[in-house]
């Protein structure tokens, strides 16, 4: 049986990840993860016993750690989940967001050439992209245009990814995803914020005139997606992964209001976060003709599953 290194398997897409690859039974999987804030093995609960799971707390900057790993568990895969991704955070401490999205790639990439795995796959993002105007969507081949410090170090991440495939010869594929959500999300995220906030009857914070538009994606839809990138994705393309789901900020934060009977008063304006992108939209016509992709939830029940789920676990 081949063996997976999930890197980041704690935090929100890739435990998620995890789980559903780990219901199929196809691989072994070795979870490596720092543990940060943004990571919790209580999202991992259900199958911390499975045979065919393994964790190993460690950080991906830390190239001892991660060669150990990979000569006691001969590696197969390497599925990079690992990342700071809050763009708040990044604006206020860029160095940590440089030092585990770029350096932390690198040695990832390093250490998974020295040991001849059959293939990497890049968890990136369409912030990398930029911002779009009213009209249009990102494409593979959109320039890249980052425009916060978290986008930046994905952007630059991405870029060691390809010349690692260009230089080297590394068997690679990249993800760009659309916003996620569903269960286990750190509560620092939008959709999360406006349901602890709603259910607490807390002030909900919306950026600026709450126009932003997003493309949401349930998580489990991504997870789909990841597997069969992993499985049939063309070595060296990347692959744009999106729910054509856009929503505005304000919009969303109203509908989660509906849903659970709350008040629109709960929400407060507040100043727009610095370099904020105005729109996100994803063309994701390749992942679909090449792999057979789509999505499968419909977001308004996708939603109110997340709901309940946080209604239930309100402190997870």
């Amino acid at each position: 049986m081949e063996t997976i290194l999930v890197t980041g398997g704690a935090g929100f897409i890739g435990s998620n990840f995890v789980k559903y690859m780990i219901s199929k039974e196809e691989y072994k999987i070795i979870n490596y993860d720092a543990l940060t804030y943004a990571g919790n093995l209580e999202n991992l609960k259900e199958v911390e016993n499975h045979p065919y799971y393994t964790f190993i707390k460690g950080d991906i900057v830390d190239r001892a750690k991660v060669e150990e790993v990979f000569k006691n568990y001969q590696i197969d895969y390497v599925i990079n989940f690992a990342a700071e991704s809050h763009v708040d955070r990044s604006i206020k401490d860029p160095d940590i967001f440089v030092k585990t999205n770029v350096l932390g790639t690198q040695v990832l990439l390093d250490v998974s050439r020295k040991f001849g795995i059959k293939k990497f796959i890049q968890i990136s993002t369409d912030e990398v992209y930029g911002s779009l105007g009213p009209e249009g969507y990102f494409t593979e081949e959109s320039p890249l245009a980052p425009n916060s410090p978290y986008s930046a170090s994905k952007a630059g991440a991405d870029m060691l990814v390809r010349a690692y495939f260009k230089t080297y010869g590394l068997p690679v594929n990249i993800t760009r995803c659309s916003n996620n959500f569903g269960p286990h999300q750190h509560p620092e995220k939008f959709i999360p914020t406006v349901i602890l906030n709603a259910l607490q009857d807390k002030p909900i914070p919306i950026y600026g005139d709450g126009q932003n538009i997003r493309d949401w994606l349930y998580v489990e839809d991504h997870c789909r997606a990841i597997e069969l990138v992993f499985k049939k994705g063309r070595i060296g393309e990347v692959y744009n992964i999106g729910g054509n789901n856009e929503w505005k900020n304000i919009d969303i934060a109203k509908l989660i209001l509906k849903l659970l009977g709350k008040p629109e008063s709960l929400i407060q304006f507040v100043a727009d976060r610095p370099g904020h992108d105005r729109r996100y939209a994803i063309d994701s016509s390749k992942i679909q003709k090449e792999l057979g992709w789509k999505v499968e939830y419909r977001f308004e029940k996708a939603l109110l599953k997340t709901i309940e789920w946080y209604a239930k676990y309100p402190n997870k």
